[in-house]
C-alpha cells in the first residue's frame, strides 16, 4: 500500500484534498472576509464590474481582483449562489499549493517520498486548510509566489533554460500580487533570496543578471498592471482606500514584537515535529540534505523575523511561514523514518512517542467527546458519526501499533489518514455546533420589501455575511454622522440595537416606525451584536 502511495504522489495529493476539502465544500458558514469576496464575485458577474471592483455598489479597491475574477468564474459555471462554486478555486489553490511544495522538495532533497512526505504535512497543517474559509485571498497570493519561487529556484540553482525558467517565475510572482498587492513578496519571496543567498550564494550569477532583471520587471507588469488602471480611472477612490489600507499597517491590530513566536503551533498536528526541527544544533547533525536543510530553516526564521517587524499581527498572517517549515518539519520525519528504530537516546525517544500517543488518544477521545454532546441528537448525524467513530478508533490503535513497532512511516501516513477521515465524516456533525433558535436570515427581507412596496437601507455599513444573504444593495443612509433621508414616504431601514433608540428619537417628529422582523446571522450560541438587525417599516407622518 505504501508503495502505491509513494508511486504516485499528485494523485495521493490530489485524493486527499477532494476527501478532506471538496466533499463537503458547501458545509461551513460564511465568514466576513469570504462575504467579502463573495459579493464582489456576484457584483461582477451582475453588474459588470471586472475592473473597478465594487462591494454593495462602492469601490471595493483593497485587494486586486485575480481571487475574485476565478471566484466568479467558477459561480458563471456553477451557480453565483452555489458555496461549493464559490469556494472551489479556493479549494483547488491548496492542492496547488501541495503540487509545487512537492516539486521545490524534489529539488532540494531529490527524494519522492519526502517530497510527498513535506506536501502532506502543509496541506494538513491546520492555518492552511483553515485559511480558505477565513481569508480567500491568503491561499491565492502564496500559492502563486511558491510556484514562481519554484521557478526562480530552478534559475539560480540550474544551468540551463534560463529564460523558460525566469519566465515561468515571472508570470506565477505577477499573479500572486495581483491576489493581495506585495504582501506575499514581503513575507514569503524576501525570506526565500534572503535564505537562498546565506545558503547557496548566487554561484555563477552574472550570466543570469540579464534574464534575472527581465524576470523582475516582467513580473511587476503582470501583478501591477491593474493598480495603474485602477489608480487613472478612480483617482479619488483608490487614494482614499490606499491610504486608509497603509495606516492599518501601523495602527490596526498592533501586537508585540513576540506575537509570531509560537508559530509552530499553527500547523495543528504537526506541532512538535515542526518544533524540534526548528532545533538547529540537534537536526543539522542528522539530516541527509544538509544545505537543504539550512536553506527552509532559514527560509522560515526570516520570514517570522520579518513578519514580527510589522506592527499589524493576525494568526492568518502566518500562513507564508507554514510553507517553509512544512518542508523544514519534513526533515525531521525523514530523519524519524530512516534512524527511529535505532535510537537509543530516550531524549529523543520521548517527544516521538509522546506527539504520535497524543493523536492517538484525540483520535479515539472523538467518539466519546461527541456522544456527550450530541446526547439524543446523535440520530441526526447517525451515518456521519458511526464512520468517524470506527475509523477514528481503527487509526488510533494503528497508530499506536505501528508506533511502538517504531515504524514512523506508517505512523505519518496514518495520522495524515485521522485527519482526512477527521474533516470527511465530521463535517457534517459539525452543523449541530452551529444551531441558535435565534437565526433568522436575512434573505427574507426581500418577500416583505415585495409586500410592502418598499426600499430598505441601512443606518451604518452593514456587515458582509449579511449582505451576501440578502442577495442584494443596501444603501448606507448614516454616514459620518450626517443621515441622509430617502425621499419616498415610506421605506425600510436595517438597524443595530444600540441605534434603535438613537434613531427613534432623532425621527420622532417626522416619521413612525413600526418593527417587522429582527435578523440574526449568528449561526452558534455566541451572539455577535454586528450580526443582528432589527427592520422597521418607516412611514412620514
Amino acid at each position: 500500500m505504501l508503495k502505491l502511495v509513494e508511486k504516485y504522489p499528485l494523485i495521493v495529493l490530489f485524493l486527499v484534498v477532494i476527501f478532506m476539502l471538496l466533499i463537503h465544500l458547501n458545509i461551513p458558514n460564511v465568514t466576513i472576509m469570504e462575504a467579502r469576496n463573495f459579493i464582489t464575485s456576484r457584483e461582477m458577474i451582475n453588474d459588470g464590474n471586472w475592473f473597478l471592483t465594487t462591494m454593495n455598489g462602492e469601490a471595493r479597491y483593497q485587494k486586486p481582483p485575480l481571487p475574485t475574477w476565478l471566484t466568479a468564474f467558477s459561480g458563471l459555471i456553477f451557480g453565483v449562489n452555489s458555496l461549493f462554486a464559490l469556494r472551489l478555486p479556493a479549494a483547488l489553490m491548496v492542492l496547488f499549493l501541495g503540487v509545487f511544495a512537492y516539486f521545490l522538495s524534489l529539488k532540494l532533497t531529490f527524494s519522492k517520498k519526502q517530497s510527498l512526505q513535506n506536501s502532506l504535512i502543509l496541506i494538513t497543517s491546520f492555518y492552511i486548510f483553515a485559511i480558505i474559509n477565513e481569508a480567500p485571498w491568503d491561499i491565492f497570493t502564496h500559492g502563486f509566489m511558491l510556484a514562481g519561487l519554484y521557478y526562480l529556484f530552478r534559475f539560480f540553482n540550474e544551468k540551463t533554460f534560463f529564460w523558460k525558467n525566469a519566465l515561468f517565475s515571472a508570470l506565477f510572482i505577477g499573479l500572486s500580487i495581483m491576489s493581495k498587492g506585495p504582501v506575499s513578496l514581503y513575507a514569503l519571496f524576501l525570506p526565500f533570496i534572503i535564505s537562498y543567498s546565506f545558503v547557496y550564494k548566487y554561484e555563477n550569477f552574472k550570466r543570469k543578471l540579464i534574464p534575472f532583471l527581465i524576470h523582475i520587471l516582467l513580473f511587476i507588469i503582470i501583478g501591477g498592471w491593474w493598480f495603474i488602471y485602477v489608480r487613472i480611472a478612480d483617482a479619488n477612490a483608490f487614494l482614499e482606500i490606499a491610504s486608509k489600507e497603509t495606516g492599518n499597517w501601523s495602527s490596526y491590530n498592533v501586537k508585540p514584537f513576540y506575537y509570531y513566536w509560537s508559530f509552530f503551533t499553527q500547523t495543528g498536528l504537526w506541532t512538535i515535529p515542526a518544533f524540534i526541527s526548528l532545533i538547529y544544533p540537534y537536526l543539522i547533525k542528522r539530516v541527509n540534505h544538509k544545505k537543504a536543510y539550512k536553506f527552509t530553516f532559514w527560509w522560515t526564521i526570516s520570514a517570522v523575523i520579518l513578519l514580527s517587524i510589522i506592527p499589524e499581527k493576525k494568526p492568518r498572517y502566518l500562513v507564508p511561514v507554514l510553507i517553509p517549515l512544512a518542508l523544514n518539519t519534513g526533515f525531521y520525519i525523514q530523519y524519524l523514518i530512516d534512524y527511529f528504530k535505532n535510537f537509543n537516546s530516550k531524549k529523543e525517544r520521548i517527544p516521538v512517542y509522546f506527539n504520535f500517543s497524543l493523536i492517538s488518544v484525540i483520535a479515539i477521545s472523538v467518539p466519546i467527546i461527541l456522544l456527550l454532546i450530541l446526547k439524543e441528537n446523535i440520530t441526526n448525524y447517525l451515518i456521519s458519526f458511526i464512520c468517524l467513530s470506527c475509523s477514528s478508533i481503527i487509526l488510533s490503535f494503528l497508530i499506536l501499533k505501528n508506533l511502538f513497532q517504531k515504524n514512523i512511516q506508517k505512523v505519518f501516513y496514518t495520522t495524515v489518514f485521522f485527519m482526512v477521515t477527521l474533516f470527511l465524516f465530521g463535517l457534517p456533525i459539525s452543523k449541530h455546533f452551529t444551531k441558535n433558535q435565534a437565526y433568522n436570515s436575512i434573505n427574507k427581507l426581500h418577500i416583505i420589501e415585495l409586500k410592502n412596496e418598499i426600499k430598505s437601507y441601512s443606518i451604518g455599513e452593514l456587515t458582509p455575511e449579511l449582505l451576501w444573504y440578502y442577495n442584494g444593495k443596501i444603501k448606507n443612509i448614516y454616514k459620518n454622522d450626517v443621515l441622509d433621508m430617502p425621499a419616498e414616504n415610506n421605506f425600510g431601514i436595517l438597524l443595530m440595537n444600540k441605534d434603535v433608540e438613537f434613531i427613534k428619537l432623532k425621527l420622532a417628529n417626522e416619521y413612525t416606525f413600526k418593527l417587522l422582523d429582527t435578523y440574526n446571522l449568528n449561526f452558534g450560541l455566541k451572539n455577535k451584536e454586528r450580526l443582528i438587525r432589527q427592520f422597521y417599516l418607516v412611514s412620514k407622518k
